[in-house]
């Protein structure tokens, strides 16, 4: 009989992070509730930028605590670049840093049952209707799925996907899909286009995990709207944030690592970043996803960064650039992410956050009818010097001019 130690466990979420406090807030609730469901297991909960504790933290403390196999999930919908990339650069370089610590990289929660029957429920909730016992039907009403909308395709899709499935379960009378990020069609435009349909009650749900900056602009263009549209009856679903569903799902994709259930024939986000990265497939944006102690100046570029640094259009950023987490992000346009801009945007931005390219930034429909309300620069920095003119009335920080998408 073997008297070897087992490994102490425990159990890390990795959130994107948000300038919203009360997004920490409600984040720290899912890492609460997951507790409760694991009370013999260490669970820590970290993010990649904007919030505290980063990952970096959430992983020292568990290590702290004697862990020496972690079980990571990414705290995200669906998996795009963050998931993809962001999350498992951390991972993997802090694992290196720590000679007999053992991480396993979960999956996102994906369209789980648990995710969308938390979703219908807070439609249901935002109709006055009780879940568990609906209406046959809702022919009468329109459902407005919100998306985070990303420069991957396949996210994107799988929003498209979820509104389908909740549109045949619940039985409206039509449902379409918009988007808050970079993709299109966004929410301002795609709810003046849907209105055509003619339908008096519309049903806006937002498929988020929590609250922030992008919710409260959809709040915003959703009253703007109804404002201007009083016959029509608008409904504003809540976000998931800590659904009791919403921790059966975290639950799920905890216990898929431990039960050894993610070589299922398909390969796993971990295996699928190391094999794009080492085949300089992979666009790792070092400045806010590895974090580096301005108290350690023995900590730099881990080993499987300094082989691996490679990035998609073959340019090799420097050490500085690879380890300033501050680094200024002034798009004049010298520096190198992997992607190329030929236009001559120079806004000067520091806030060390950046997105995927995305081929079609320029859509009519797309982020372009959201300049001039504080969108992200990161997806400013993509627009071609032919839409900044175009849009040029809308820029220059003036975010007090009326949006392209509410444009008569």
């Amino acid at each position: 009989m073997s008297n070897k130690k087992q490994a102490k466990k425990g159990i890390m979420i990795c959130g994107h992070g948000s300038r919203d406090k009360d997004a920490e807030r409600e984040f720290g609730l899912v890492a609460k509730g997951l507790k409760e469901r694991f009370p013999d297991l260490p669970v820590e909960y970290g993010f990649l930028e904007f919030s505290a504790p980063n990952i970096h933290m959430g992983l020292d403390s568990l290590v702290s605590q004697g862990v020496e196999e972690i079980y990571a999930v990414p705290g995200m919908l669906f998996a795009a670049t963050h998931a993809k990339n962001d999350i498992p650069s951390v991972l993997t370089t802090y694992e290196e840093k720590h000679p007999g610590l053992h991480i396993t990289y979960g999956r996102e929660l994906g369209l789980q049952d648990d995710m969308i029957e938390a979703f219908q429920a807070r439609i249901y909730e935002s109709l006055g209707l009780d879940p568990d016992h609906p209406p046959k039907n809702l022919y009468d009403t329109l459902l407005v799925v919100v998306g985070r909308g990303t420069s991957d395709t396949s996210a994107n899709a799988e929003a498209a996907k979820l509104t389908r499935i909740v549109n045949e379960n619940m039985g409206f009378g039509w449902a379409d899909t918009v988007y808050s990020g970079v993709t299109y069609p966004s929410v301002g435009v795609g709810l003046e286009k849907l209105m055509k349909l003619g339908f008096k009650r519309i049903v806006v749900a937002p498929y988020f995990l929590f609250t922030g900056r992008l919710i409260k602009r959809i709040q915003g263009y959703v009253d703007k709207v109804a404002q201007e549209n009083p016959g029509i009856d608008f409904i504003q679903t809540p976000y998931l944030n800590d659904h009791p569903r919403v921790i059966d799902a975290f639950q799920n994709r905890v216990e898929e690592i431990m039960q050894g259930e993610l070589q299922t024939g398909e390969e796993t986000l971990m295996n699928s970043f190391k094999r794009r990265l080492a085949a300089g497939e992979v666009d790792v944006h070092h400045h806010h996803a590895e974090f580096v102690d301005p108290q350690d100046d023995t900590q730099g570029l881990s080993e499987f960064d300094l082989k691996h640094a490679v990035i998609s259009m073959g340019e090799v950023p420097s050490i500085s650039v690879l380890k300033n987490h501050a680094h200024d992000h002034g798009h004049g346009h010298s520096h190198s992410h992997g992607h190329s801009h030929s236009h001559g945007h120079s806004h000067d931005h520091s806030h060390g956050h950046s997105h995927g390219v995305y081929k079609h930034i320029g859509h009519p429909m797309g982020p372009r009818t959201m300049i001039g309300e504080g969108i992200c620069c990161c997806f400013m920095s993509q627009f071609t010097d032919e839409i900044l003119e175009e849009e040029k009335d809308k820029i220059d920080g003036d975010c007090t001019k009326t949006a392209f998408a509410h444009r008569r």
